[in-house]
C-alpha cells in the first residue's frame, strides 16, 4: 500500500482508510463591481463602495498575496448571507501582522474559498507571525467559514467568540452567538487551539468595571456545526467548543497530533467545554498527546461512532501519573438531571483508561457498544498500584456513586481478537462484534462511514457496521435533496455519487489530493432534473484520501473518500 504524505509525514494504513464522507450544499450571488484588490486590508460596510452590499450579494477577493484582511459591519439576512469569496486564483496571506483575517460586528456572512476550481482551499493563510489565523467576533453572529487552509500561526488557527466587557453589550443577557458553521477547512501547526469556539468562562469572570468588581457572564452559542475539517499538529486542543448550550454538533473531523505543546488543561483532540451541549460523532482522532475527547459540558448529549487511536500515548510515556484517556467525562458543568451517552466508539491504545467517567451529578448515563483495546492503565492497576483491578482500566469509574450502566462493550488487550481487518478497523466475517450491540442505540442510525445501522436486525459493537454487500444507497442516505452521497466508502475501483438537481444543468466533479491540489475533472452527463446517480471510476488512483467538489450551476457540494486496494 502506498501512503500519501501530509506535510512530509507518512501515516499508517489505518489512518488512510478511516475517513468519513460528508457533504455540504452552497450557493451564491455575484456582484461584478465589488472586487477587492490584494492591497486592500479593510472592508467596512459603513463606507463606499461596500455599503452597496446587501443580502445575497458576493464580495470577491482577488487572488494573489495580501498582508491581512479586516471585515466589518456587514449584514445579510437569514436566507441570503453576504458572501466573501476568492476570485481569479487563490488568496494567500503570509504576514507579520497579529491576524490573517478578522471579521467584526458582522451578521449573516460567509467566508469561503470555493471561488476557483483549481484548489479545494481557495483562501490560504500560510503564516501569521504574531497571532492567530482567523478571528470572528466583536458581536458577530450567523456566519459560515469553509474551504480555508490555515498553517503556521502562533496562536489559534480559528477563534469564533465575543468576550464580555465593561460596555455590557456582549454579556449573556444582551447577546447570543447564533449559527456558527465551520466546515471543510485545513489546519496545520497552530501554536494554540486549532479551533477556539465560545468563551471558556461559562460561569463568568469578575472584572473591574468603573471601579466596581463585576461578574460578567459570557454570551452563549446556539447553533454550532463543526464538520469535515482536517487538523494536523495543534499546540493545544484540536477543537475546543465552550458555552455552546443548544443545537451543537461536532462531526466528521480528522484530528492528528493534537496538544503538541503539552500545555496543562489544554490537551485534547476535541474539548466539549463548560456550558456546552454537543453531539460529538464520526470523528477520527489519532496520535495526540491529550485525551481523545474531553467532556465538561451540561450533559444531555451523545458521543458516538468516534475512532480514537493512541490518545496521550506520547505524553510523558514513562510517567503513569500523568494520565490521558480515550474519553474523559467530568462534572465541571453537568446538570443533575442530565445524562451522557457513550455509544459505538472505538478506542485503541489509550495511554491510561479507555473511558474515565468522573460525573456523579448526572443520572441514567449509558456506556454501551464501545470497543476498547489495550488501555495503558491495565497493568498499572493489576500490579497493585491502586485499589482497582486491570479490568477497571477499560471503563474507570472512580466514584461508585456514579449512576452509569455498562452494556455490551467489548474489551480486549489485542486488536486481533476483535475481528478487525488487518489494515483498518472495519469488521471481518466472524468478528464477535457483529450483531452484538446493546438494543438501546439512542437514535444512532448510521456508522462511522455513514452506512446504515443496523445492517440486519441488531447493530454491531463499535464504530463500524458490518455489511458484506454494500449494494446500493442505504435508505437514510437518500432522503435529502440538498446533500450528495457517495457509496460505497472506502472505495476500491469505483463509487456511485447521488445528488439532486433542481434544474437541468451540466454538473462537473472536481477531485483533489489532501492538500487541495486539483488532480482530476469529470463531466457528469445528465438527462434532466431531479435525483441523479452517476458512477465514477477511480481504479487507477493510488490508495489514499481524496477531496471532491461537485459544481452544479450556482451550487457547490464538498466531500471526501478513501481509496483502498482489494484484499
Amino acid at each position: 500500500m502506498r501512503n500519501p504524505e501530509l506535510s512530509g509525514k507518512k501515516f499508517s494504513p489505518a489512518f488512510l482508510l478511516l475517513l468519513v464522507i460528508f457533504a455540504w450544499n452552497t450557493s451564491f450571488a455575484q456582484i461584478d463591481s465589488l472586487v477587492v484588490d490584494s492591497l486592500t486590508t479593510l472592508i467596512d460596510a459603513n463606507y463606499a463602495p461596500y455599503n452597496q452590499a446587501g443580502p445575497g450579494d458576493t464580495i470577491f477577493l482577488s487572488g494573489g498575496r495580501r498582508e491581512f484582511l479586516l471585515i466589518r459591519n456587514f449584514r445579510g439576512d437569514s436566507l441570503n448571507p453576504i458572501t466573501f469569496m476568492n476570485t481569479n486564483g487563490i488568496v494567500i496571506i503570509d504576514t507579520d501582522h497579529y491576524f490573517g483575517i478578522s471579521a467584526e460586528n458582522c451578521r449573516y456572512i460567509r467566508l469561503t474559498g470555493t471561488g476557483s476550481s483549481d484548489n479545494f482551499y481557495g483562501i490560504q493563510i500560510k503564516r501569521v507571525a504574531q497571532g492567530g489565523g482567523i478571528g470572528i467576533g466583536k458581536l458577530s453572529s450567523d456566519f459560515e467559514l469553509d474551504h480555508v487552509s490555515i498553517k503556521n500561526v502562533q496562536q489559534s488557527a480559528i477563534v469564533a467568540k465575543t468576550d464580555p466587557n465593561c460596555l455590557f453589550n456582549s454579556t449573556r443577557d444582551k447577546f447570543t452567538q447564533y449559527n456558527t458553521i465551520i466546515h471543510d477547512n485545513y489546519i496545520e501547526h497552530s501554536g494554540n487551539e486549532g479551533m477556539y469556539v465560545g468563551n471558556t468562562k461559562y460561569f463568568g469572570q469578575t472584572v473591574n468595571c468603573n471601579g466596581v468588581d463585576t461578574l460578567l457572564l459570557p454570551s452563549l452559542l446556539n447553533g454550532v456545526r463543526i464538520f469535515g475539517n482536517i487538523l494536523h499538529y495543534t499546540g493545544w486542543d484540536g477543537i475546543q467548543v465552550t458555552s455552546a448550550s443548544a443545537n451543537c454538533s461536532i462531526y466528521d473531523n480528522l484530528i492528528m497530533f493534537d496538544s503538541q505543546a503539552e500545555q496543562s488543561a489544554q490537551m485534547s483532540g476535541i474539548l466539549l467545554g463548560g456550558g456546552s451541549k454537543c453531539d460529538c460523532y464520526n470523528n477520527y482522532i489519532s496520535d495526540g498527546k491529550g485525551n481523545g475527547i474531553e467532556s465538561h459540558g451540561l450533559g444531555g448529549y451523545r458521543i458516538f461512532n468516534n475512532i480514537i487511536v493512541n490518545a496521550g500515548k506520547t505524553y510523558l510515556p514513562e510517567d503513569s501519573s500523568k494520565m490521558k484517556h480515550g474519553i474523559f467525562i467530568s462534572d465541571v458543568s453537568a446538570l443533575s438531571d442530565s445524562s451522557f451517552y457513550l455509544l459505538f466508539n472505538d478506542m485503541v491504545n489509550p495511554k491510561s483508561d479507555g473511558i474515565r467517567f468522573s460525573s456523579i451529578r448526572s443520572r441514567n448515563n449509558l456506556i454501551a457498544s464501545n470497543v476498547i483495546i489495550n488501555p495503558g492503565n491495565f497493568d498499572y492497576y493489576e500490579n497493585g498500584h491502586t485499589s482497582f483491578k486491570g479490568q477497571d482500566a477499560y471503563v474507570m469509574i472512580p466514584d461508585a456513586s456514579a449512576d452509569v450502566s455498562l452494556k455490551n462493550n467489548y474489551f480486549a488487550r489485542t486488536l486481533d481478537s476483535a475481528g478487525f481487518s488487518s489494515t483498518n478497523y472495519t469488521l471481518q466475517p466472524g468478528s464477535p462484534l457483529i450483531d452484538a450491540a446493546f438494543s438501546d442505540n439512542r437514535g444512532v442510525t448510521f456508522d462511522f462511514y455513514h452506512h446504515e445501522r443496523p445492517y440486519g436486525i441488531v447493530s454491531d459493537i463499535g464504530a463500524h457496521e458490518y455489511n458484506p454487500a454494500f449494494l446500493g444507497f442505504p435508505e437514510n442516505q437518500t432522503r435529502s435533496a440538498k446533500r450528495i452521497t457517495l457509496f460505497p466508502n472506502p472505495v476500491t475501483d469505483s463509487f456511485s455519487i447521488r445528488f439532486y438537481l433542481s434544474e437541468t444543468t451540466s454538473p462537473i466533479l472536481f477531485m483533489y489530493d489532501l492538500q487541495g491540489k486539483l488532480i482530476g475533472r469529470y463531466n457528469l452527463e445528465i438527462s434532466g432534473s431531479g435525483m441523479q446517480t452517476k458512477e465514477v471510476h477511480v481504479k487507477d488512483l493510488p490508495e489514499g484520501i481524496y477531496l471532491i467538489m461537485l459544481r452544479t450551476g450556482g451550487q457547490n457540494h464538498s466531500g471526501r473518500f478513501t481509496k483502498v486496494g482489494r484484499n
